[in-house]
């Protein structure tokens, strides 16, 4: 397993930072595109859709939304239906097992299109901005950190469970440690781009937030994971399960990430 992780790895991270670096506007929507397409196929089984046709029809079907969002120039108010699903999972991942309801029928699929949808627009809008890599970098290094200082806090002082009947592995503790490792990067980032205090501390209450969800978005594809039985989201990524397990933080984190960029990036600094 060890042996497989390093090889995709090794091939994949760097296409997908040459991607980052190198492609902007349509090419990058594209890339982005592509690999949300997959994690729709594969958030159609999340949804419990197994027959093959049924989970090649729903990512279709968000392959042509994407198409349609880069077409009319999506609007910006897609982020703030982001903001409305994500205090939704919350509500989902506190209430599991109950609440049955709000998880029965199709939503699971109209639950895909507020995960998947955002995260692209996120990621294309944040592109498209002066300075967009370094905001991409910023949010993407967040989100690292986050689990980084969760892993390492969880291996050495975790002993109180987080959601234990959701994701039985983490720990408050790891929450906590993610939560410090991340306001210590912001900060310091911050410190050294000569920010002013009032900017600082809207940049560490920003980075909170962003971090929080990030933590929603990777207990949400538990919660569904959880729902249908499944250790991974499918196995397109040998060692690493599927794209959803690899990106379910960023897609909660990147569109809350974009709306706050959105709504106060000209103030800081």
């Amino acid at each position: 397993m060890l042996k497989q992780r390093f090889i995709t790895g090794i091939i994949l991270a760097p296409l997908v930072i040459a991607g980052f670096v190198l492609l902007d506007s349509l090419w990058f929507a594209v890339m982005v595109g592509a690999i949300v397409t997959l994690a729709a196929w594969e958030w159609a089984r999340l949804a419990g859709i197994t027959a093959q046709v049924g989970r090649v029809a729903y990512a279709g079907l968000v392959a042509l939304l994407l198409i349609g969002l880069y077409l009319v120039s999506w609007p910006p108010y897609l982020l703030w239906l982001s903001l409305l699903w994500w205090l939704l999972a919350l509500v989902l991942v506190l209430q599991y097992p109950e609440g049955r309801a709000l998880r029965a029928g199709l939503l699971p699929l109209a639950y895909g299109l507020a995960v998947l949808l955002p995260a692209w627009a996120g990621l294309v809008w944040l592109r498209a901005q002066h300075g967009g890599l370094w905001l991409l970098l910023a949010a993407v290094v967040m989100v690292w950190a986050a689990d980084i200082g969760a892993y390492f806090a969880g291996k050495s002082l975790g002993k109180r469970k987080l959601m234990p009947r959701v994701s039985p592995g983490k720990t408050l503790e790891g929450l906590l440690g993610g939560v410090l490792l991340t306001q210590l990067l912001a900060v310091g980032a911050m410190l050294y781009l000569n920010w002013s205090a009032s900017s600082i501390l809207a940049g560490m209450l920003g980075t909170l937030v962003v971090v929080l969800f990030s933590v929603v978005g990777d207990l949400t594809e538990s919660l569904f994971k959880r729902e249908q039985g499944l250790k991974d989201s499918s196995n397109l990524l040998p060692g690493h399960g599927g794209i959803m397990d690899r990106i379910d933080s960023l897609t909660a984190a990147i569109p809350l990430f974009a709306l706050g960029w959105f709504l106060f990036g000209s103030l800081l600094g």
